[in-house]
C-alpha cells in the first residue's frame, strides 16, 4: 500500500525520486519522504499530507545527491505524522531505510534493541529493522541484513544506504512487491512499476527471499541463503503516455472512458466467432483435466469479489458446474474442503492483493488447480498459479477499480463458454451467438458514455444526500453492490447494496422522503418483481434512480429518474450496468469536492493485511 522509488545514477536523485513518488500517489498514502547521499551527508525531508507538502520543503531546503531513496507512507503501526514518515535511520545516522510492508514481531524486537541501548525515534515497526541491521553492522552490510531479515517475521519490501558505501544501493522482498529498473549505466527500484516507467521499460522482479545489490557496476541478486540468481530483465510494453490523464480531469474518468477499448483489448485474438470457440491459451490446465472439474471456487476481495459474484451466474448457468464465492481474507483462515476435482479461480487487478495470495497458498497441496484473472504480468499471484488469464486493462491508476472490473466481467464470460463446450452444455451455435453478442458490447458502451450529461444532472440532484441503497436482483445484485462500494469509495456517502427480495426484510426501515433508491430494473425473468419493489419503495416515499433498458417506458410511472442502458443479450447486462454507477460515483464525489482519484484512507493494492 505505501510506495517506494530509489535511484543511482549519474543525474541528482531528487529528479527522479520525486516524480517517482507522484507516481505512486493513486495507492494510497498519509505521508511522504525522500533521502539523498552527498559528500557523507545524508539529506532528509519528510512531511505530512501530499507529496505536494514534500514538493513545498524541498524547494525551501533543496538536496543534492545522485543516489536517493523516496517512500510514500499508509500508516498500520504509528499514526500518520512526520515523525513516523519514512526514511529512517538507525542511532548513528549512518544507515537509512524505507520499508513496505508489516513486521510482525517488531515488539519483541524492539524491546530486545531497547535494552541493548538502541534509541528510537518513531513509532514504526519499520524503525526496528534498521536498528536490527545495525546491530548486526560490521564490514558487510550484505551480510548484515541477510542477519536481520532470517529474523523477521511478516511481509517487507526495503531499500537501504549506508554512509559507508555511498554509491551501493541494498534491496530485498518478501510478500510485498519490488522491481528493480536500469538503462545506460542507471538503476532504479520501485513498488511499482509506474513509478519509473518515464525513466525505463528495462525491469526485473524481485522474488520472495531475493535481495539485491546495485552498484555503478551493475546488478547482483541473490537468496537470503546466499544462492546467487541469474535473471534476465523483461521490457515493459505499457506506454507512460496510458498512466497520464490524457485531458481528463481525474484518472477515474479517463479510464472509465478507457472501457471499451480495453474490453476489445481483452477479447483481441481470444474469440472465434465464425467457429464459435474461445481461446485460452494460459489457462495452463488440459481440457481433460477441465473436464474434470466438478466444483469451482472462485476467491477476491472488494470489486474481484463482485466480479466473482457475477462469475458464479454465468459459470453456473453455462457449464452446470458447482461456483462457490468466498472472501479472500476469509478463506485463506479456512480449512476448505478441497481436492484434485475442485478448481480455484483467484482474481486479482494487481495480482499483489495479501488476502488473495494468502488464500491460494498451499491450495495445489490439496490437489487442486488455480487459474489467476490478472491484469499485471509476473506479479506475484501468477506464480502460484497453473494457469493465467490476463485481462489487458492496461495500468489502471484510480484508486477504485472501474476498468479492470469490467474486463473481469468480460473474462468470466469467455471462461463460461469456454467450460460450456468443454462440459457439452452449450453447443457451437450458442458458442456462437453468445460470442457475437460479446463483441458488440464496446460499441455499446461508446453509445451508453454519450449519455454522461443525464448522470451529471441526477448527481447535481442527489450529491447532498448522506445514504443511499443499491438494489438489484439475479446478475443485478452484484452489480448493486459495486455501485454501492464505487459511491462509498469516492465521495464518503454511505451506501449499502441489497438483494431487491431482501429489502422487506430489514431495510425498507430506512426508505423515506431523504432516501435515494438506485435500482437495477433491466429486462430478464425477473422484471415484474423488481417493478414491485419499485413499488413498495414509491408508496415510502424514496426517491428511485432506476436503471433501465433502453425503450422501457413502464418504468418512467414510479422513477424519479431514469439511466437508460442499450438492450443487450441479459447475461451481458452487467458490464453495461456498472458504468453509469462508476459515473454517478465519481460525479457525485467532484461535487462534493472529494478527490476521486486517491480517496482517503484506501490504497490501489492492499499488500498488507
Amino acid at each position: 500500500m505505501c510506495g517506494i522509488v530509489g535511484y543511482l545514477g549519474k543525474r541528482e536523485a531528487i529528479k527522479i525520486l520525486l516524480p517517482g513518488l507522484k507516481n505512486l500517489e493513486y495507492r494510497g498514502y498519509d505521508s511522504a519522504g525522500i533521502v539523498t547521499l552527498d559528500q557523507d551527508k545524508f539529506n532528509i525531508r519528510r512531511s505530512l499530507g501530499k507529496v505536494a507538502n514534500l514538493e513545498k520543503i524541498l524547494r525551501e531546503k533543496p538536496v543534492k545527491g545522485r543516489i536517493g531513496l523516496g517512500h510514500t507512507r499508509w500508516a498500520t503501526h504509528g499514526r500518520p505524522s512526520e515523525m513516523n514518515a519514512h526514511p529512517h535511520t538507525d542511532c548513528k545516522k549512518n544507515l537509512v531505510i524505507v520499508h513496505n510492508g508489516i513486521i510482525e514481531n517488531y515488539q519483541s524486537l524492539k524491546a530486545e534493541l531497547k535494552r541493548e541501548g538502541h534509541q528510537f525515534n518513531s513509532e514504526t515497526d519499520t524503525e526496528v529493522l534498521v536498528h536490527l541491521i545495525e546491530k548486526y553492522l560490521k564490514n558487510n552490510l550484505e551480510e548484515a541484513l541477510k542477519k536481520a531479515l532470517k529474523r523477521i517475521k511478516g511481509s517487507y519490501a526495503l531499500g537501504l544506504i549506508w554512509k559507508e558505501e555511498p554509491e551501493k544501493i541494498l534491496a530485498a522482498r518478501n510478500e510485498s512487491p519490488l522491481v528493480i529498473g536500469m538503462k545506460d549505466g542507471e538503476y532504479f527500484i520501485a513498488s511499482d512499476i509506474s513509478a519509473i516507467l518515464r525513466e525505463t521499460r528495462k525491469v526485473i522482479d524481485l522474488g520472495n527471499g531475493e535481495m539485491v545489490t546495485l552498484t555503478r557496476k551493475g546488478v547482483r541478486i541473490k537468496t537470503l541463503k546466499g544462492k546467487i540468481k541469474i535473471k534476465k530483465p523483461r521490457r515493459i510494453s505499457w506506454n507512460p503516455a496510458l498512466a497520464e490523464k490524457a485531458g481528463y480531469h481525474h484518472f477515474m474518468l479517463k479510464e472509465i472512458y478507457e472501457q471499451p477499448r480495453v474490453i476489445e483489448e481483452t477479447l483481441r485474438g481470444r474469440t472465434s466467432e465464425e467457429k464459435g470457440e474461445i481461446y485460452l491459451e494460459g489457462i495452463g490446465l488440459k481440457k481433460e483435466e477441465l473436464k474434470r472439474i466438478g466444483r469451482i471456487i472462485i476467491t477476491g476481495c472488494g470489486t474481484s469479489w463482485h466480479a466473482g459474484l457475477v462469475g458464479e451466474y454465468l459459470i453456473e448457468e453455462y457449464s452446470r458446474i458447482p461456483v462457490e464465492v468466498e472472501y479472500a481474507s476469509e478463506f485463506r483462515y479456512r480449512n476448505p474442503i478441497i481436492d484434485k476435482e475442485t478448481l480455484i479461480i483467484a482474481i486479482s487487478q494487481s495480482g499483489e492483493t495479501a488476502d488473495t495470495l494468502a488464500a491460494v497458498k498451499g491450495i495445489e497441496k490439496k490437489g487442486a488447480k488455480i487459474i489467476s484473472i490478472c491484469n499485471v504480468m509476473d506479479s506475484s499471484l501468477t506464480k502460484f498459479s497453473d494457469g493465467v488469464i490476463f485481462t489487458r486493462a492496461g495500468p489502471e491508476i484510480g484508486v477504485a477499480s472501474t476498468k479492470a472490473f469490467t474486463t473481469q466481467l468480460t473474462m468470466l464470460y469467455l471462461i463460461s463458454i469456454f467450460l460450456g463446450k468443454i462440459k457439452n452444455i452449450i453447443s457451437r451455435q450458442v458458442a456462437k451467438r453468445m460470442i457475437g453478442e460479446l463483441r458488440q458490447i464496446p460499441k455499446r458502451l461508446e453509445v451508453l458514455l454519450k449519455d454522461e450529461k443525464r448522470i451529471i444532472e441526477i448527481a447535481e440532484r442527489y450529491y447532498r444526500r448522506n445514504n443511499f441503497l443499491y438494489l438489484g436482483r439475479g446478475k443485478g445484485f452484484p452489480i448493486a453492490l459495486e455501485g454501492a462500494l464505487k459511491l462509498k469509495e469516492v465521495s464518503y456517502i454511505h451506501a449499502e447494496g441489497y438483494p431487491a427480495a431482501e429489502m422487506k426484510h430489514g431495510p425498507i426501515a430506512l426508505v423515506d422522503k431523504n432516501m435515494p433508491v438506485v435500482v437495477l430494473a433491466l429486462r430478464g425473468r425477473r422484471y415484474e418483481k423488481i417493478l414491485s419493489n419499485i413499488e413498495e419503495i414509491k408508496t415510502r416515499g424514496g426517491k428511485l434512480i432506476v436503471l433501465a433498458t433502453q425503450g422501457d417506458k413502464t418504468i418512467r410511472r414510479n422513477a424519479d429518474e431514469v439511466i437508460y442502458i442499450p438492450d443487450v443479450s441479459v447475461p451481458l447486462t452487467p458490464i453495461l450496468a456498472v458504468v453509469p454507477l462508476q459515473l454517478l460515483a465519481y460525479h457525485i464525489a467532484v461535487k462534493r469536492g472529494c478527490s476521486p482519484d486517491q480517496p482517503r484512507n484506501l490504497a490501489k493494492s492492499v499488500t498488507v493485511e
